[in-house]
């Protein structure tokens, strides 16, 4: 009997029950679609979330105070953030932005709308922080020096205020005074847990007289002059900071007895693809259980297959046929059942992956498939050899008298 024949007969032996093989696929197809899914989400997941961090700059540091409320000798300053711009001591150093932050209520013809991230900064922020303008334009220097009370908003609240309106040049109340809008940022993609683009930037002096006082400041932004030169920014940022704020011993670069912490974007990407990874090997090895099940069925499926077919296989030993030709076609069918479920589950994945799950959207690798695909038909091979050689084994004589 030809390679051909043994799988006609597979398929006609698969045929016969096509209700008890259809199920059989189904969890194959749940197992190779789950696995499919999950490791896409969890792409998904980490490329929105190192969108998030980039979009920050991969070329700058954020300092921030330790937050252990201490005295005014060691909160961050804007004397401290202008002595950060020393060609001396920070050579490797392109800007510094300080920044104070706030939530407050913006108020526009009747219409209020709180905004939870209101900075206030200077004109350096935008290109440090990656932020463009999508409309009108920035504030300039002189209006940071001046304190003119004017705001660059988000797309966020530009439709929450000026719905079919062009806010560039109208006034809205915030803290009781008014401020002029004189640009649209554009927009940002967000991560499903927080809206980047429900925010507003004002010049620093501005919303240090309306909303936050004089006080410390939140974070000084830090742009290197390239991605190259972070860590050795991070370093003289640290030396500085350390003379400035009179911290001695192990305390530098942020450390646990310094009242400072250093924010380093690049650090924070490479942290963050190594958690996702993580976390996308675990999803892959939760959906992956499916499939295991999936060949407990092909098992049980092929073992009542078997029991059924005695005759047939004592009949067919009888007339000649060889105990490799017995277990190569219950193989084979085994095989079909895993290998037919996992191509629809790859189908079933692919329509699944152009909708958004839980926010976020799935990017499947096709290394997914292949091994999704890969695993499916091993899983048929391995399960489907327990009852293909149980069917080898059986004596033709004890075959033809099953009843």
């Amino acid at each position: 009997m030809s390679f051909h024949e043994v799988i006609r007969f597979a398929l006609r032996g698969l045929a016969a029950n096509k209700l008890r093989s259809a199920l059989t696929m189904l969890g194959i197809l749940i197992g190779v679609a789950a696995v499919i899914l999950l490791v896409a989400v969890g792409n998904g997941s980490a490329k929105a979330v190192s969108d998030r961090i980039e979009a920050l700059g991969t070329n700058t540091v954020t300092v921030m105070s330790a937050g252990r409320g201490g005295s005014s000798s060691t909160a961050l300053t804007t004397g401290i953030a202008d002595a950060l711009i020393d060609p001396v001591l920070a050579p490797n150093v392109a800007s510094v932005s300080p920044v104070v932050s706030s939530s407050a209520t913006l108020t526009y013809e009747g219409t209020d709308h709180e905004v939870s991230s209101f900075v206030g900064t200077t004109p350096g922020w935008f290109a440090a922080s990656n932020t463009p303008i999508g409309a009108g334009s920035g504030f300039t220097a002189d209006d940071e020096a001046q304190g003119r009370r004017v705001v660059v908003i988000g797309r966020t609240v530009a439709e929450e205020l000026f719905a079919g309106t062009d806010p560039v040049g109208k006034q809205v109340t915030v803290g009781g005074a008014l401020f002029t809008v004189v640009g649209v940022l554009a927009e940002k993609s967000s991560t499903g847990f927080q809206d980047a683009n429900d925010t507003a930037v004002a010049p620093l002096t501005a919303v240090r007289q309306v909303l936050t006082g004089y006080g410390a400041l939140t974070s000084i932004l830090v742009e290197a002059t390239s991605p190259d030169m972070v860590d050795a920014v991070q370093s003289e940022v640290s030396t500085i900071l350390n003379q400035r704020l009179d911290v001695s011993g192990n305390g530098g670069s942020g450390g646990a007895s310094a009242p400072y912490r250093i924010q380093n974007a690049s650090q924070l990407l490479q942290t963050q693809t190594e958690t996702a990874e993580t976390f996308t090997t675990l999803l892959g090895a939760v959906a992956a259980i499916s499939l295991l099940v999936g060949g407990i069925g092909i098992t049980n499926i092929m073992l009542v297959t078997v029991t059924e077919r005695t005759r047939e296989i004592g009949i067919r030993k009888a007339l000649g046929a060889p105990r490799r030709m017995i277990l190569t076609q219950f193989l084979i069918e085994a095989t079909l059942l895993s290998a037919l479920g996992g191509a629809l589950g790859v189908a079933a994945a692919l329509v699944g992956g152009s909708f958004e799950i839980v926010g976020v959207k799935p990017i499947i690798v096709p290394s997914s498939i292949g091994l999704a695909l890969g695993v499916s038909i091993a899983i048929g091979l391995f399960f489907g050899g327990l009852p293909a050689g149980r069917a080898a084994r059986l004596r033709p004589i004890d075959a033809l008298r099953y009843e």
